[in-house]
């Protein structure tokens, strides 16, 4: 058995060695040796790539990936996941935030059946109120949006059987959440739960503005219900305005304004003007139809996922 281990860094500096040294590698004594070591760097605009390159050099089971610039933390993990070859992957942060000594669990919770191992944030000791809340946010949006169910708080610290890697790898959309497509793919999964400690050093590179991104992208890569949101408030703007147009009708014209409303000549424009943007709305509904179908058809994503497995007698096409 070989694991591998993809953790990406930006701007790590500071306290990658510790990390290394103090952290991952007594958390991986338990392998013997049976396991390789993806360092990402993405982009760094410190010393980290000569660090991890130092590291790398001195040890046979490590690798350092240097990506040409920036290009954010869900490219860079699926960019060190690419470059495994093990039985299965764990991806961690460099930070120390996903705590290196849990590995063992998470082998053992794959070796005893589990094809995604996930690991799910309890608490976390830099998290502001801001990020704790729009957290909760996220994940009541995404799961009342999306077709794949996240279990609140859940991170990226995850292990995934080689299996589910040659399939995650097959998505090409460049703006991804990498959980989310991990739990898009579905397979049997188990959770962990931990405490984030403290950083080991430095400060979080992802703003709350990145955050923000990031849950709009994951959105919208995840669901295709915005698309028709503003369809069924124009259906219901259409609706009343309807019903209220033909109840002016009835009452001021064919039975002579009997509750004396004296509906004025502004009034039946506004209704006739809500008419008619409950119609627009209704309009773009339909032409957010027609390009869900092409929205998906370019994210190029896999019709099905078959589960190896769990299968029987399956050819090998």
């Amino acid at each position: 058995m070989l694991l591998s281990v993809v953790i990406p860094a930006y701007n790590e500096s500071e306290g990658i060695e510790t990390f290394h040294t103090e952290l991952l590698l007594p958390a991986l004594a338990f392998l013997d040796g049976h396991y390789e070591i993806i360092y990402v760097d993405d982009g760094s605009r410190d010393d980290t790539l000569a660090k991890l390159t130092k590291i790398a050099k001195a040890d046979r089971h490590i690798r350092a990936v240097s990506l040409s610039r920036n290009f954010g933390k869900e490219i860079a993990t699926t960019a060190g996941i690419s470059q495994t070859t093990g039985d299965a992957v764990i991806i961690l942060d460099a930070d120390g935030q996903h705590p290196p000594q849990l590995i063992k669990q998470f082998v053992d919770e794959w070796q005893g059946g589990s094809q995604v191992v996930v690991g799910v944030r309890s608490s976390n000791q830099e998290e502001g109120i801001v990020k704790r809340w729009g957290s909760k946010l996220f994940y009541k949006t995404l799961n009342a949006n999306s077709d794949a169910e996240m279990v609140p708080r859940s991170t990226d610290f995850r292990l995934i059987d080689k299996e589910v890697r040659e399939e995650f790898l097959k998505f090409s959309e460049r703006n991804r959440i990498t959980r989310g497509l991990i739990d898009w793919l579905g397979y049997s999964r188990s959770y962990i739960s931990f405490d984030a400690p403290a950083r080991i050093a430095g400060e979080a590179t992802y703003s709350v503005n990145k955050l923000i991104k990031l849950a709009l992208n994951s959105i919208i890569s995840l669901s295709l219900k915005p698309l028709f949101i503003f369809g069924w408030i124009g259906l219901g703007i259409t609706s009343l305005s309807a019903l209220g147009g033909i109840f002016i009708i009835i009452e001021q014209f064919i039975i002579g304004d009997p509750l004396r409303l004296h509906f004025s000549g502004a009034a039946m424009l506004s209704i006739f003007v809500a008419f008619m943007v409950g119609l627009i709305l209704i309009s773009q509904a339909i032409l957010s139809i027609y390009l869900s179908h092409i929205y998906a058809q370019a994210q190029d994503r896999p019709l099905f996922v078959i589960n190896r497995r769990n299968s029987t007698n399956l050819s090998d096409k």
